[in-house]
C-alpha cells in the first residue's frame, strides 16, 4: 500500500482535499506535533513513498532517511526548504503547487495597505482604550503601488489594486512584456520603483541573492512617507534599518508576514517600532488556498505512481526510469 507522510499541519484538511484523500486508499500520516524537534517525522519517514513538505526542512539527511521516497510534494509554493540537489541526486522529484495560494497573499498584501493607509489598528486600539480621535487617513486609489516581483503573485495583486485606482509600477529579473502591457503597468529598476511608489510590496523568492535586498541604501530611496510590505520571505528586508526608517518618520509604515526566523525574536526593534503591523505567516492561509494546495499535491502523487512526471516537477532532470528504479 502506498505510505503518504505529511509535515504540513493543514494538508487535506478543507474542502474536497479530505475526501479525496481517503478516496486514494492510500496509508496516510501526518507528523506536524511542534514538540518535537521534526515533527515526529523521524519515526515515520523510513517507511514514506511520498513525502508532502510542510513546516520542517527536508534536508539531505531526511532523503537518506528515506529509503522508499518515491516523490517530495511542497505543500505550497516556497521550496527554500528542501534540498532540491538532494533530492536529484537520489532520483527524487520535487513539486509544488505555483499560484495555488497567488489569490490569498493578494488579497492579504491589499489588506494590509488598506489597514496602513486608515490606520486601523491604532484606531481599534482607541476606541477600546475609551478614546475617540479620529485619525484622518489616506485613500488607496491614485496612489502607486510598486511591486517587486511580479509573478503569480505580484500579477495577482497588480490586477486586485489597479480595480482600486492603483497605478502599478513593477520590477522582475524576467518580465512577463505582455501581461505589462495588456495591464498597461511601468516597468521599473528597483531603484526607480522605490522612488516612484507610495506602497512598495516585495514578493519574490528568498535566499542568498534576496538577503537584504530593501537595506539603508533602498530605504533612503523610497519616497518620504512610503509604506512597505513584506509577504515574500523575511531575510528579504533589513529589519535593522527598516525599524530606524519608521522612528524617523521616513517610513509611513510597515506590515510583515514573515521573518528572518519563525517565530520571531520579539526583542527586535522593530516590534516596538510605530505604525506596524504583524501577521505570523498567513499569508496563504485560508481554506481556499489550502484546498487547491492539497488538491495539486494528490495529484501529483497519483502522476507519480502511475510512472508520469507531474508537470509542476522543478527538477525535471529526474527521469522517469530514475522513478521506476527507486521502487
Amino acid at each position: 500500500m502506498t505510505r503518504v507522510i505529511t509535515t504540513s499541519p493543514g494538508f487535506a484538511r478543507h474542502g474536497k482535499a479530505p475526501g479525496r484523500l481517503r478516496s486514494t486508499g492510500w496509508n496516510f500520516v501526518r507528523c506536524a506535533d511542534p514538540a518535537l524537534p521534526d515533527g515526529g517525522l523521524s519515526s515515520h519517514i523510513a517507511d514514506a513513498d511520498y513525502l508532502v513538505a510542510g513546516l520542517f526542512p527536508v534536508t539531505a539527511d531526511t532523503i537518506r532517511a528515506g529509503k522508499n521516497l518515491k516523490g517530495v510534494l511542497k505543500h505550497g509554493v516556497g521550496l527554500d526548504g528542501i534540498d532540491i540537489d538532494a533530492c536529484t541526486e537520489a532520483g527524487i522529484p520535487v513539486t509544488n503547487t505555483p499560484g495555488a495560494n497567488a489569490n490569498a497573499v493578494a488579497e492579504l498584501a491589499i489588506g494590509m495597505m488598506i489597514a496602513m493607509s486608515r490606520s486601523l489598528i491604532p484606531s481599534h486600539g482607541e476606541v477600546l482604550n475609551g478614546g475617540w480621535n479620529r485619525i484622518a487617513g489616506v485613500e488607496i486609489a491614485g496612489r502607486t503601488l510598486g511591486i517587486v516581483g511580479l509573478g503569480a503573485v505580484g500579477k495577482c495583486l497588480a490586477q486586485k489594486a489597479m480595480v482600486l485606482g492603483m497605478k502599478i509600477v513593477a520590477t522582475d529579473l524576467y518580465p512577463d512584456y505582455t501581461f505589462i502591457a495588456e495591464h498597461a503597468i511601468t516597468l521599473a529598476s528597483l531603484p526607480d520603483l522605490l522612488g516612484m511608489s507610495d506602497f512598495v510590496s516585495l514578493h519574490v523568492v528568498g535566499g542568498h541573492a534576496n538577503s537584504a535586498l530593501i537595506g539603508p541604501s533602498e530605504l533612503k530611496l523610497m519616497k518620504p512617507g512610503a509604506a512597505l510590505l513584506n509577504l515574500a520571505r523575511g531575510e528579504v528586508v533589513d529589519l535593522d534599518a527598516t525599524a530606524a526608517a519608521l522612528e524617523t518618520g521616513s517610513l509611513s509604515g510597515a506590515a510583515f508576514d514573515t521573518y528572518p526566523s519563525e517565530p520571531p525574536d520579539l526583542s527586535h526593534p522593530i516590534f516596538s517600532a510605530p505604525r506596524t503591523i504583524f501577521s505570523p505567516h498567513v499569508g496563504a492561509e485560508t481554506t481556499d488556498s489550502i484546498e487547491r494546495v492539497s488538491l495539486m499535491n494528490i495529484q501529483d502523487i497519483e502522476t507519480l505512481i502511475s510512472g508520469g512526471l507531474p508537470d509542476r516537477c522543478v527538477n525535471r532532470t529526474v527521469s522517469l526510469t530514475d522513478q521506476k528504479q527507486l521502487g
